[in-house]
């Protein structure tokens, strides 16, 4: 895979976030935010700089993804979680991301490892200060286990 494809990736991993953090914090409909960041993120140029463009396929996979298994995802985040933390007080960012990375671990294609590290790399960009990253490696590590055992056989 180029650097190019794998940069619009991590980008579409990024926005699908976003745009799950949008939806929650907003009541906007899944094809109402897609649009939105289809139409105002992917590529578009403002005077403020260019926004990164992004892979539209996997964007709205994770998206899709994320809302018809949210049910699924969430409570394999819950299992993930310390027993005190349910999904549901946690930040809502994290709960975003959880539930792109679990949209990627329960239904797509890309290598277990490889959605770990990626939302990894989403987590610190939300908190490049913070330690979150190390929790969301082992709430991911722990949800991968669960979605994808054989791949850590």
């Amino acid at each position: 895979m180029s650097a190019d494809k794998r940069q619009m990736r991590s980008v579409a991993r990024l926005y699908a976030v976003q745009a799950l953090f949008q939806m929650e914090h907003s009541d906007l409909s899944i094809d109402r935010v897609r649009a939105e960041f289809e139409d105002h993120r992917f590529g578009a140029a403002y005077e403020e700089g260019e926004m990164a463009e992004g892979d539209v396929d996997l964007f709205r996979k994770i998206l899709e993804d994320a809302v018809s298994r949210q049910t699924r995802i969430d409570q394999m985040t819950d299992r993930a979680l310390v027993a005190k933390w349910p999904i549901d007080r946690i930040d809502p960012t994290l709960r975003a991301l959880f539930r792109a990375a679990g949209a990627e671990l329960v239904a797509g294609s890309a290598p277990p490892r490889v959605v770990i590290v990626e939302f990894v790399d989403v987590a610190k960009a939300f908190y490049p200060e913070g330690r979150e990253f190390r929790f969301v490696n082992a709430v991911l590590d722990h949800m991968a286990r669960e979605a994808k055992p054989e791949a850590f056989a």
